[in-house]
């Protein structure tokens, strides 16, 4: 399906955003979150159209558009560690905005926001000035040979650190993944236990329903038994009670009335 108007707007205003956001802005520059602003407004009024985009599209631009939000709450922090913490939570786009693109703008901007908060907070740790500090210099900043010993055993210092929270991650990390393997198995255990409760009480159930049929049948011969054993012995006593009633009158016949 073709683009409207105002997803070709959107799509122009938000390419021009992530190259704003890509270079170094003074304090003072308001542009950015102006244009922010407006995108957000376009976003929305794209949800409500008829002809709008398909859903993964929409997430797409979404997900942009809060990845440039985010990254503007996040310069307004004052601690170089705030703001390289909030850039971690940061989500960057999956996709290219325009077609001249090879890899997404906001994923670019992602990584360059991250190495200007390191490199800011090393220059912290350093005493040194970030600004006089270049993007390309940063990694080899130990192998100057101007630094002085203090300077030196800083750096060393927060190497140390950072190899100390990477470690500490991917410890976290492993922990993380044997704790869900250990809930997996755990899961499966118990649906296969359950599974194996819901087979055993079907089966107790179809025997009860067994049972009582059986049950039933077996009342109703017993019942059936107990009506003919009845009209026997009626028929037994009505016999027994008509010879009687011949006998007696055949003796008073034999044998009359003494005088």
């Amino acid at each position: 399906m073709a683009a409207t108007r105002l997803e070709l707007n959107l799509m122009r205003l938000l390419s021009r955003c992530e190259a704003l956001a890509a270079e170094r802005r003074d304090p003072e520059e308001w542009r950015l979150e102006k244009y922010v602003a407006a995108l957000e407004d376009m976003l929305r009024e794209l949800k409500k159209q008829s002809s709008k985009p398909p859903p993964e599209l929409l997430n797409e631009y979404t997900r942009k558009v809060d990845f440039l939000k985010g990254l503007l709450e996040a310069e307004k922090l004052s601690s170089s560690t705030e703001k390289a913490l909030a850039n971690q939570f940061l989500a960057p786009g999956r996709t290219p905005t325009t077609v001249k693109e090879r890899t997404p703008a906001t994923k670019t901007v992602h990584l360059q926001t991250k190495a200007r908060c390191t490199g800011k907070m090393r220059s912290e740790l350093l005493g040194t000035d970030p600004l006089a500090i270049s993007d390309s210099e940063e990694p080899n900043i130990r192998k100057r040979k101007g630094l002085a010993p203090d300077e030196k055993q800083s750096a060393v210092e927060l190497d140390a650190v950072l190899q100390h929270h990477q470690d500490m991650q991917e410890k976290l990390a492993e922990e993380m993944l044997s704790l869900a393997r250990s809930l997996k198995n755990n899961t499966l255990a118990a649906q296969n236990v359950i599974k194996q409760d819901n087979q055993t009480l079907s089966h107790s159930l179809r025997m009860a329903d067994q049972n009582f049929e059986k049950l039933k049948d077996e009342s109703d011969r017993l019942e059936q038994h107990a009506k003919k054993s009845v009209n026997w012995l009626l028929w037994i006593m009505l016999i027994v009670v008509c010879f009687i009633f011949i006998s007696m009158i055949l003796f008073i016949r034999i044998f009359p009335k003494l005088k």
